[in-house]
This record gives C-alpha cells, sequence and structure tokens, in this order.
C-alpha cells in the first residue's frame, strides 16, 4: 500500500522534467516526500515553476541546465543535484527529441538529434549515476521512461522509432547488471498521453475526440506515470526488477492495439 511520505529522505533526479511526463513523474515523487532535481534543455521558466511548485509541498528541490547528449554536461548536472540535496537515490532518465517524419523526409541530423538525446544521452546518464549509486553502496532505483515506438514500428516516425528501440535495449541490458548491486532499473511505456510534445501535433479537438476513443475513455496523463514511477521507487517495489510496466490505459493490451492506431504516439 502507497503511503504519503513514503519516499521522505529519498533525492531523485529526473531528465527532461521542465513539463510533460517528465514534470509529472517529478510531481509526483515529491508529494510522496522525495526531493527533486529538475532537468531542463531550454524551458527553464517552466523547470523554475516546477520547482516551486514542489517546494510549496515542503520538499527541497532545484532545477539544473543540461543536455543529456553532452557527457559534460551531465557529470556537471548530477554533481549540482548531489550538492545542492544529496546522493542521488532515484534516477529517471525521461529527456527525448522527436521530429517524427517518414524515410523520405527525415534529415540526417535530425535523426542524429534525437538518437544523441534519446540513446546517447541515455548512457551517460545511468553510467555516471549508476558509477556513483555503486561506489556509495546505495540500492537505488532507475526508471526509464519508454514508448511502444520500442516495440511497434509506426510509419512517419523514423527518428523516435530508432531512439526508443535502442535506448528500450540499453536500459533492459543496464538492468541485468547492475541488480547484482541491488540497484533495481525498470521501464514505464507510456500509451497515448496528453502532454504539451502532443498537443504540438493535435488540436484540441483532435485530442478530446481521441481521448474517447481511449479504452478507458480518457488519453493518458502525466501524473498517471507519476504514480507508476512512485510505485518503483518504493519498498513495495523492491522485487520487480527489469520489468516494463505499461501505463496505457489498455491501448496495447497483449502487445497489439486495442483501437486503430494512428502514425504518432507518445
Amino acid at each position: 500500500m502507497l503511503e504519503k511520505g513514503m519516499l521522505v529522505n529519498k533525492v531523485a533526479l529526473v531528465t527532461g522534467s521542465s513539463k510533460g511526463i517528465g514534470a509529472g513523474i517529478a510531481l509526483e515523487l515529491a508529494k510522496a516526500g522525495a526531493d527533486v532535481c529538475i532537468n531542463y534543455s531550454n524551458s527553464r521558466g517552466d523547470a523554475e515553476q516546477l520547482v516551486n511548485q514542489i517546494k510549496s509541498l515542503g520538499r527541497r528541490a532545484i532545477a539544473v541546465r543540461a543536455n543529456v547528449a553532452e557527457r559534460a554536461q551531465v557529470i556537471e548536472m548530477v554533481e549540482a543535484c548531489e550538492s545542492n540535496l544529496g546522493p542521488i537515490d532515484i534516477l529517471v532518465t525521461n529527456a527525448v527529441a522527436s521530429v517524427r517524419n517518414s524515410i523520405l523526409e527525415t534529415k540526417f541530423e535530425d535523426l542524429q538529434k534525437t538518437v544523441e538525446i534519446g540513446i546517447f544521452g541515455v548512457f551517460h546518464t545511468l553510467q555516471v549515476v549508476a558509477r556513483r549509486m555503486v561506489d556509495q553502496g546505495k540500492q537505488g532505483t532507475i526508471i526509464h521512461v519508454s514508448s511502444p515506438h520500442a516495440r511497434t514500428p509506426f510509419k512517419e516516425a523514423i527518428d523516435y522509432n530508432v531512439a526508443k528501440a535502442g535506448s528500450h535495449h540499453l536500459v533492459m541490458t543496464v538492468a541485468n547488471e547492475l541488480m547484482w548491486h541491488k540497484i533495481r532499473v525498470n521501464i514505464l511505456e507510456p500509451g497515448w498521453t496528453d502532454t504539451p510534445g502532443e498537443r504540438a501535433w493535435y488540436s484540441d479537438e483532435q485530442m478530446k475526440t481521441m481521448g474517447e476513443r481511449m479504452p478507458l475513455g480518457r488519453m493518458g496523463l502525466p501524473e498517471d506515470l507519476g504514480k507508476a514511477a512512485v510505485f518503483l521507487a518504493t519498498k513495495a517495489a523492491e522485487y520487480i526488477v527489469g520489468a516494463v510496466i505499461k501505463v496505457d490505459g489498455g491501448q496495447f493490451i497483449e502487445g497489439g492495439p486495442s483501437w486503430e492506431s494512428t502514425s504518432r504516439h507518445q
């Protein structure tokens, strides 16, 4: 049973957490008692607003700008988090980039950027934090936000498909290695989630209509992912390692879309 305050004295770092799913996860971790390091690349205002929101809950929080594709910036981000909040107990790798085009339209530089953030950025963050957890003898928790795109090659999403498939396998390999250090690594897989990123592709009316077509009558919300992340970070999940937990309202039950899929999904 999950209780308020069960993550008190825990420090969390959530990459790509100024808005969307990352912000939802950061906020729910804070509600559960964790102090949170908010990572952003460009959205400083959103990150600072989230920091203030977390502080209003009585938790500590800082915002750190870093492009996770740049290893030196990742190291600086982790050091800033630890010097201000303490050693990291919970890491959530959520930072992502996406252009989503067909093979006929995708530019190499767009593919390269998505892969650098979505795969290399995950590698840098995981490695830097994991090494510190091992050196400190911490039994930490690492959560990666993946996607149905890791398994299903949706059309018109070349860069995103490649990045999510690669990062998914990377994280599973890490789970297989770090569990021997008592560090649990798991994956959250969102379905179609109402985020600013999705609203860049669709109108409010389209989002409303598509939400009504979902099995549970609505699209996912960032806090749905946040609640699942809180569960994975607590002792209630202490025997769960290398799991892929779908938070999709039944959209991809048994590995296939439960309703007519579109070309773009979160």
